[in-house]
């Protein structure tokens, strides 16, 4: 059988277990049949609705969690687009034939995300697992009235609330760390203030999404003596949270102050690698670096392991600087040199880099991403770098962020 012959809403509605669609809202988009019988609901009590407005948690029970518990699952599904297995839950249903009247029920529930292509949440699959027979199953057996199996439901029940706050516990802390690493990533970088005395610069940074994704990119940009010139990088340290952020914050510093003294990009990178390979956490680290001599009118470049930069002639022709890519930081032994190249550029043209986050889409070719870039900045050209940056930033990033921090910066030659 073809996958063209299946019908797929038909299986959905056999389906066994109790699964509905959610909207991102939270509104029942469709159920299947099981989730209509076990739940006592009709589809029309259902579909359409608002799932709280159906399921409120029991008012007679102020020490109810379910609904608070459910809502939390949805909403991380659809911050990280990942999916959330809850640990079992005691959640009271109004009985549909008798209004006021509350049954004690318990719940295995787990949520999905169905994405669309650019990796936003569109639907949530809710699916449940309804437990409450087995709990009372349990409470029934053995002798004494089964006392004995009813301390065990009681304990199964107090380890999954206890293992369900210790998970929320973590989720907090992780959040926290999250938020000092943005603090220390944005101390640590210079600000659009800094930048904005550079020929009309753009710089932006956008940290991933999700608790547990701080990353390391990182820009700069630099006044090299010698002429008017000016040193432009960005850069990714591999890993997260704190760690990654100090990293960053040492290589972003290092690459600063040798890109002053050094006579090119290249050599600039090479002492920043030899630097990385005492830095512990800078295994693999990455950096692209541009030295702009608006003298000369040209760009001497390298890069360890990035992704190249962009240059965006005036006439709307988009040029990768891709001429002299190398090793990442500390892949390179000594003393072989870096290479570095250089380019022409007319004036009104836009240098153009950026990290990762920004291109790379998961199961997607690199070149798919690189040609979206090219074609946004192609387009929007002629804009100013400011609202330049919003536009590629809003073109290419998904609708519900990244999963990988990205580094923005935009120079209009």
């Amino acid at each position: 059988m073809t996958d063209s012959a299946i019908d797929y809403a038909a299986v959905f509605r056999a389906l066994p277990g109790m699964v509905a669609l959610l909207t991102p809202e939270l509104v029942y988009a469709d159920v299947n049949e099981e989730f209509v019988r076990v739940s006592g609901r009709s589809r029309e009590q259902l579909i359409g609705k608002y799932l709280f407005d159906v399921f409120p948690d029991n008012p007679n029970n102020p020490a109810a969690t379910g609904m608070r518990n459910l809502r939390a699952s949805l909403h991380r599904v659809l911050a990280t687009g990942e999916r959330d297995a809850m640990a079992l839950q005691r959640y009271d249903v109004e009985d549909p034939e008798r209004p006021g009247e509350w049954e004690e029920r318990y719940w295995s529930p787990v949520n999905a995300p169905l994405l669309d292509s650019e990796g936003k949440v569109v639907l949530i699959l809710h699916r449940v697992e309804e437990v409450t027979e087995l709990i009372r199953a349990r409470g029934r057996s053995g002798g004494n009235k089964g006392s004995r199996a009813r301390v065990l439901e009681a304990e199964l029940y107090t380890r999954a609330r206890e293992l369900q706050e210790l998970n929320e516990r973590l989720r907090q802390a992780h959040s926290r760390e999250r938020e000092v690493a943005l603090a220390l990533q944005e101390a640590m970088l210079p600000d659009r203030r800094q930048v904005s005395h550079h020929h009309r610069a753009a710089v932006r940074y956008r940290p991933a999404v999700g608790a547990l994704n701080v990353c390391g990119d990182w820009y700069d940009l630099v006044d090299l003596v010698g002429g008017h010139r000016v040193g432009v990088s960005v850069g990714d340290v591999v890993g997260h949270g704190l760690e990654a952020a100090g990293v960053m914050g040492q290589l972003r510093s290092a690459l600063s102050a040798a890109s002053r003294v050094a006579e090119g990009p290249a050599q600039a990178l090479d002492v920043l690698g030899r630097y990385a390979h005492v830095v512990e956490g800078a295994e693999s680290a990455t950096a692209v670096t541009t030295f702009i001599d608006f003298d000369r009118r040209c760009i001497t470049y390298s890069s360890a392991g990035h992704l190249p930069p962009v240059l965006v002639h005036p006439d709307g022709r988009t040029e990768f600087l891709d001429g002299a890519t190398d090793t990442p930081l500390d892949a390179r032994p000594d003393p072989i040199p870096r290479p570095q190249a250089e380019t022409v550029f007319t004036p009104g043209a836009t240098l153009v880099l950026y990290t990762d986050g920004l291109v790379e889409r998961r199961g997607e070719d690199i070149d798919t991403g690189l040609s979206r870039l090219a074609d946004a900045l192609s387009r929007s050209r002629d804009q100013d770098p400011e609202v330049l940056a919003d536009t590629v930033l809003m073109e290419l990033l998904p609708p519900g962020g990244s999963t990988d921090d990205t580094a923005l910066i935009i120079v209009r030659l």
